[in-house]
């Protein structure tokens, strides 16, 4: 527990030591250097802000009496960046709180604008930013100095969502699918611009070594007079691990006459290949083909044949043949006519 008493003295020494500082000359001379100082410092602020600076402010833009069939497709501007000028003393005014009116744009005056695009020129605002200055403060500039409004009168169209950037599994694993959710948006446009843009791309992607599940939510990629709904959209990439598995895949000969045959040496062709872990019993032996025609035989001119695969499942990749050549006959046979 605190010692009250060894307290109470620590405080009356502290209390006596002060009382002795502020009545030493010492502390007269400080309060008098402390008190010429502020008075210094005063006269050189005054002086300071009684010079001409610029500055920058914020004026909001309020767009109004927008029908309930047209969406506005672009960006719309939500202030004017108002560059002025005056003496420091009306600028710290200005800045310690006063606010200004926003300027409005009338929709119903510009409803018939060709091709679906409004453009003002923000120097039409000047004589309303100008009546909330002081007559001392001079507007040297309004930024950007043209409003456009692109819009569209409920025409729309569903567009598929499409993966932009690059996206790579790390090795030894793949992405069996990209998921979207959506997978496909409302694009709002004037009808100029909606002929032309047929897929909703992500915002740009940027993914290496990815060996986890991964799930993101992504901003689709921002067209001029263009609006998506929604706007973001969640993208899973589940990510698989490969092995290995190999099937025995018959050598089929095709358009074979009915008295000719084809006879291989070996006649099966052992595929080994990559596959994920989910889908190694789903792949077998007839999801591969390999078939080779007659016409491709007698043009040859050997009795070797180079093994080549028709088709390859999806998901399955690194294919490779043993072995990758293989004898063959042409053998003469009874056509078999069915009696």
């Amino acid at each position: 527990m605190f010692d009250v008493e060894n307290i109470k003295q620590a405080y009356a020494r502290m209390s006596k030591q002060m009382k002795d500082f502020l009545l030493s000359d010492k502390s007269r001379e400080f309060f008098i250097f402390l008190f010429f100082f502020f008075v210094a410092g005063g006269f050189w602020l005054l002086q300071t802000l009684n010079a001409d600076y610029e500055t920058e402010f914020s004026v909001p833009v309020r767009l109004r009496n927008v029908p309930d069939n047209v969406v506005i497709t672009s960006e719309p501007v939500s202030k004017l960046q108002v560059r002025v000028k005056d003496k420091g003393t009306v600028l710290l005014n200005y800045m310690l709180g006063r606010s200004f009116y926003p300027v409005t744009v009338d929709f119903s005056d510009y409803k018939n604008s060709k091709d679906n695009v409004i453009e003002i020129l923000s120097s039409r605002f000047s004589k309303s930013i100008t009546s909330q200055l002081k007559n001392s403060t001079q507007l040297l500039s309004v930024k950007p100095d043209t409003l456009e409004y692109i819009y569209s009168t409920g025409v729309s169209k569903k567009v598929p969502v499409s993966l932009q950037g690059e996206v790579r599994a790390g090795r030894e694993y793949y992405f069996p699918d990209t998921i979207f959710e959506p997978d496909s948006v409302l694009m709002y446009a004037p009808q100029s611009i909606l002929d032309t843009i047929h897929t909703a791309y992500t915002e740009y992607v940027n993914l290496q070594e990815v060996s986890d599940t991964l799930v993101k939510q992504l901003s689709l990629d921002r067209r001029k007079g263009v609006k998506f709904i929604p706007s973001t959209i969640q993208m899973t990439l589940p990510v698989d691990i490969y092995t290995e598995k190999t099937v025995d895949v018959p050598l089929r000969g095709v358009n074979f006459p009915p008295d000719k045959a084809l006879r291989a040496f070996p006649s099966k062709i052992k595929v080994t290949f990559q596959v994920g872990v989910s889908r190694f019993r789903d792949i077998t032996a007839d999801d591969f083909h390999i078939n080779v025609s007659y016409e491709e035989l007698l043009k040859l001119g050997s009795s070797k044949y180079t093994v080549r695969l028709r088709s390859i499942p999806e998901g399955v990749s690194n294919v490779r043949f043993t072995p990758e050549q293989v004898d063959f006959i042409i053998e003469q046979v009874t056509p078999d006519y069915g009696y």
